[in-house]
């Protein structure tokens, strides 16, 4: 590949990650430490982790027939590539609640990274960050609120020099690249609040609310293990984003230090669901903490409760089933997005979550309608490897392979030509596992 002369446009040349690769094996004898094929990177994740952390990373709903239903549905469908198009700068940026990010990508809201490298969500907030891609926190975070917009920040500001990350912030945050707060809300309103305010001041901007998950799904491989770090001493991995917050401590600190598990079982994954005549009350709330900023609701796997979220004030929401994990034998979230876009993509963001791995799944769920993707298990494998420098390593391929899919696909913007008339339904076949070329 010519790294000369490239046209600058609204993205980087991810695909020159390639070249840089093949560079460096073939004039300095370095070669990367771990591979990105997916199927060969979870495998390699075993060996980097503990039996819990690896297995609270992947361990899915049931017989995970969720999981595999995810992947499959990105099987059904194939990309149309188109020949003879200018693809010598592709466009792959998209505006996103007022941002300019350069790549339809976001770092989905993962909990408790410390299981993944001791740094936690330093990390791939950090990576965000230099990207400038959107990071999503979680609130079952291993790291304060404000610690993590710092990493964010540092991040953004630490290739300044070299031309910056290509996003543009929206006017007036006080972020230097986009930060959404992922709620899981409990049943104290006070702590709530506290959440949204310190989220919205350390630079936060939207609110993703999760409504797929009051309590865990039944997950077999973590039953095996009892898995659940929170009970295991010395019982403080997991309850650090709790620990940190006033008024979470100044009602339950007493509690959390006889009880590990009171931050996590009272204000995350408590088991009472909320239903929709709490929404407005919560959207309420967080349009006055932030000045109107967006409110999204994540877990949406239907057109009926896309519908709902829009009427009762959302400006977004997240098509996703958690990856697999809450539900056994669930539809794929790919499979229900053309009828959800079909019923509100004109009306609200739709950002796709669950199964992505590749540049052209990201490519097919855009073609399908969604305005940009979540990724998260890849980032944690990365993460998992070789801490900062594999989450790096494993996010800048991704973005490489979508570059390289629209380059020689033949399609140059992700938002003008990127969309259903780019694939083609396949009816038949059975998604292969294991059938790819391996050293």
């Amino acid at each position: 590949m010519d790294p000369t002369n490239k046209a600058k446009g609204p993205s980087p040349h991810y695909s020159l990650y390639q070249r840089e690769i093949f560079r460096q094996g073939g004039t300095e004898g370095k070669l990367p430490h771990f591979s990105v094929h997916s199927d060969e990177l979870v495998e390699s994740t075993k060996k980097k982790l503990s039996d819990r952390a690896y297995f609270y990373a992947n361990s899915n709903a049931g017989l995970g027939w969720t999981d595999r239903a995810n992947r499959e549905a990105f099987y059904s469908w194939r990309i149309i590539p188109r020949m003879l198009v200018d693809t010598n700068v592709r466009d792959l940026s998209v505006e996103l609640f007022g941002h300019r990010i350069p790549a339809p990508i976001l770092f989905a809201p993962i909990g408790i990274n410390k299981l993944y490298s001791p740094e936690g969500e330093l990390i791939p907030a950090k990576i965000a960050g230099e990207l400038g891609l959107p990071y999503c926190l979680s609130t079952a975070a291993s790291n304060s609120i404000e610690d993590v917009a710092a990493a964010n920040d540092s991040g953004a500001s630490s290739i300044a020099s070299d031309g910056g990350n290509y996003c543009q912030v929206r006017a007036g945050s006080n972020a230097k690249s986009p930060r959404f707060f992922q709620l899981y809300m409990g049943h104290d309103d006070d702590v709530t609040m506290s959440l949204l305010e310190r989220a919205w001041k350390s630079g936060f901007d939207v609110c993703m609310l999760t409504v797929d998950t009051w309590q865990l799904g039944w997950r077999p491989t973590d039953i095996n293990l009892a898995n659940y770090v929170f009970y295991y001493p010395p019982g403080t991995t997991g309850n650090e984003l709790g620990a940190s917050d006033p008024v979470f401590m100044g009602k339950y600190g007493d509690e959390l230090k006889n009880d590990s598990g009171k931050w996590i079982d009272s204000s995350v994954w408590h088991g009472k669901a909320h239903t929709w005549e709490k929404m407005p009350w919560l959207i309420k709330q967080w349009k006055r903490i932030s000045g109107g900023r967006p409110f999204v609701i994540k877990g949406i796997q239907s057109a009926e409760d896309a519908l709902k979220a829009y009427e009762i004030g959302c400006e977004g929401i997240v098509v996703t089933n958690h990856a697999g994990r809450q539900v056994d034998g669930a539809v794929g979230s790919l499979e229900v997005l053309p009828e959800i876009v079909d019923a509100v993509g004109d009306k609200m963001k739709i950002i796709f979550d669950s199964g992505i791995r590749t540049g052209s799944d990201v490519f097919k769920a855009i073609a399908l309608g969604a305005h940009a993707v979540q990724v998260g298990r890849l980032y944690v494998w990365g993460m998992a490897h070789e801490g900062e420098a594999g989450c790096r390593h494993v996010m800048k391929s991704l973005l490489a392979d979508l570059d390289i899919t629209m380059t020689v696909a033949g399609y140059p913007s992700v938002t003008r030509d990127v969309n259903r008339k780019a694939l083609k339904r396949n009816e038949s076949g059975v998604y292969p596992r294991g059938e790819h070329a391996k050293l």
